[in-house]
């Protein structure tokens, strides 16, 4: 019998990366959030946010879901560190691929501006 407790999460149930259509996903790419389960409050508030995927993983009955944390969230380091907080779920059927956010290089801007 192992050692560990039963709830600890099993490594071979972590994904290097999953095909979603044509797109290959891994840890550090990013998503759109489409929850369409509707099952609580946050599947309302997360609809359309950006967020990227800190985890893949497969559950007993070989379900694969995205660990992700939201782009805009200001406490996403929390749920980035594996933390319960500021860490969400979801189904494949329930994301699209996103390209990663722009960064804005304020100088340029700045140069830009009459």
């Amino acid at each position: 019998m192992s050692a560990d407790p039963p709830w600890e999460i099993d490594d071979r149930r972590r994904l290097e990366c999953i095909h979603l259509g044509p797109r290959e996903l891994r840890v550090g790419d990013h998503v759109i959030l489409r929850p369409n389960s509707r099952a609580d409050i946050f599947d309302l508030a997360l609809n359309g946010m950006a967020a990227t995927i800190v985890a893949i993983e497969q559950d007993f009955e070989d379900r694969v879901y995205l660990a992700v944390t939201v782009d805009a969230d200001p406490g996403s380091d929390i749920g980035a560190a594996g933390k319960i907080a500021h860490r969400f779920f979801f189904g494949l059927h329930e994301v699209e691929p996103s390209e990663p956010p722009q960064k804005v290089d304020a100088a340029a801007l700045g140069e830009a501006a009459p």
